[in-house]
């Protein structure tokens, strides 16, 4: 007997490219039926009118803090309710805990919502060496970093990434040098460019760059909060081109025309806003005390002196060249989302359903199908995963995504990110339902992925 078995929906076929009604059987974590029966199953699920789609893969997030925010889960809820089954944390070269007492959390924790796979943040143990933003290292330091690092590697930690704008101090060569903490090329990097692309692209032209020293795959982080600002056509046309010569780079993009990160960064220093063209009103801050508050000069400087860690949203892009991103026929959606004791920017909670509704039921950007595969088979193919991950196939993990593509929409807001999104009915991990609608039915049915375990 199947444990489950939704019927009379219709899923995505990414060789044939196209949507194929059928119903689907899963049993013991595995999708283990594809056909017209309707074998005995414990639960039958009626899709009628509804898409059957591999669980969402979000490729760029930033994971729990555990070490701040308490043993609990919050991002990882957000991202279940949006149909995310399989999140990719440690990016940006930013960690929140060692990659060892991570694991060691979910599993105290008797699973996670979501599935996690995590790369090793370079930024963070160059921060435990005492560097500062603007500081070179030394040669030794590097070391010092590599071999942490390795540590990660070896708690299976996907690949490596770094934030080099928020470390200016990372030269060209510290940058390649740690990029050779191994010689495994199905090992993923992962870098946050150095500057916005504001009268040029040079920051791009540098990502290209390391790709073409590197002998494993490379993801320009974010592209939306580094070119949205008068020069995405210039950027994709080049990203377009190198990948073409060179398909081990690709890109992510999250689908708002506003960036988020910490008020101590370095993105915020002097001359940010003159260099943006915008004023302390395109900032809005997003923790008490003062939560969804547009920024005055006095605020903004209060809230960097004294509330470092808090988070800024900053309405800085162009929404024209967010939809020219998305709707590129190359790179991945991502939320890029971050959370900081449960606030932060809407992307956390609707990315992906934001994304099906707005770009491809409204506006006609994108098919559905293209969408999907930039959700599903597309970042499974970055993670070495897609036997596994990102299609509805026989064998494949049971993953599972029940959307309608009539009414799915993101509910979050820049005022208020709780709102759930509308449209998902069920969403399924490692073959337990977890979440029907905006509930959770469960936050243990999933499981830290491991580099080895591929």
């Amino acid at each position: 007997m199947l444990d489950i078995l939704v019927t009379n929906g219709r899923y995505p076929d990414y060789e044939k490219n196209q949507f194929i009604g059928g119903n689907i059987g899963v049993r013991e974590g595995k999708i283990t039926y594809i056909g017209t029966e309707t074998p005995d199953a414990a639960k039958v699920i009626d899709a009628s009118g509804r898409v059957v789609s591999p669980g969402f893969i979000d490729i760029h997030m930033h994971e729990e803090n555990f070490a701040d925010e308490g043993k609990e889960y919050i991002i990882s809820k957000m991202m279940l309710k949006q149909g995310v089954t399989t999140c990719v944390g440690g990016n940006c070269g930013v960690l929140y805990q060692t990659l060892r007492e991570f694991k060691d959390t979910i599993s105290e924790l008797g699973g996670s919502p979501v599935n996690y796979a995590m790369l090793t943040g370079y930024n963070w143990y160059r921060t435990s060496l005492g560097l500062g933003h603007y500081d070179a290292a030394t040669r030794e330091q590097w070391d010092i970093i590599r071999d942490k690092m390795q540590e990660d590697l070896r708690e299976g930690a996907m690949g490596i990434s770094f934030g080099i704008e928020y470390d200016p101090g990372i030269t060209f060569e510290e940058l390649i040098y740690g990029t050779e903490v191994s010689d495994d090329p199905d090992l993923l990097v992962a870098a946050h460019y150095r500057n916005d692309c504001l009268d040029d692209i040079s920051s791009i032209e540098e990502m290209v760059n390391i790709q073409k020293h590197i002998n494993k795959r490379f993801q320009i982080s974010h592209l939306s909060s580094c070119s949205a600002m008068g020069k995405m056509k210039e950027s994709l046309e080049l990203i377009n081109r190198s990948m073409d010569e060179d398909p081990r780079l690709n890109f992510d993009t999250y689908p708002y025309n506003a960036f988020s990160t910490k008020i101590n960064s370095t993105v915020f220093d002097d001359g940010c806003l003159q260099a943006w063209g915008k004023d302390y009103k395109d900032l809005m801050l997003t923790d008490d005390p003062y939560k969804n508050v547009y920024c005055t000069e006095k605020i903004f400087r209060d809230a960097r002196e004294n509330y470092p860690e808090m988070l800024v949203v900053a309405f800085v892009m162009n929404e024209e060249e967010i939809a020219q991103a998305v709707a590129n026929p190359k790179g991945m959606v991502a939320s890029d989302g971050i959370i900081n004791h449960g606030n932060g920017h809407p992307r956390a909670a609707g990315t992906f359903p934001r994304v099906l509704g707005k770009y491809v039921r409204e506006e006609k950007r994108l098919s559905l199908i293209d969408a999907l595969k930039k959700m599903t088979i597309e970042p499974a193919r970055r993670l070495n995963l897609e036997e596994r991950k990102g299609v509805i196939k026989i064998g494949a993990d049971a993953d599972i995504t029940i959307f309608d593509p009539e009414t799915i929409i993101d509910g979050a807001t820049f005022g208020d990110i709780s709102k759930p999104p509308a449209g998902i009915d069920w969403v399924i991990v490692g073959g337990q339902l977890a979440a029907c609608g905006s509930e959770i039915l469960t936050e243990k049915a999933g499981k830290f992925i491991s580099y080895f375990e591929k």
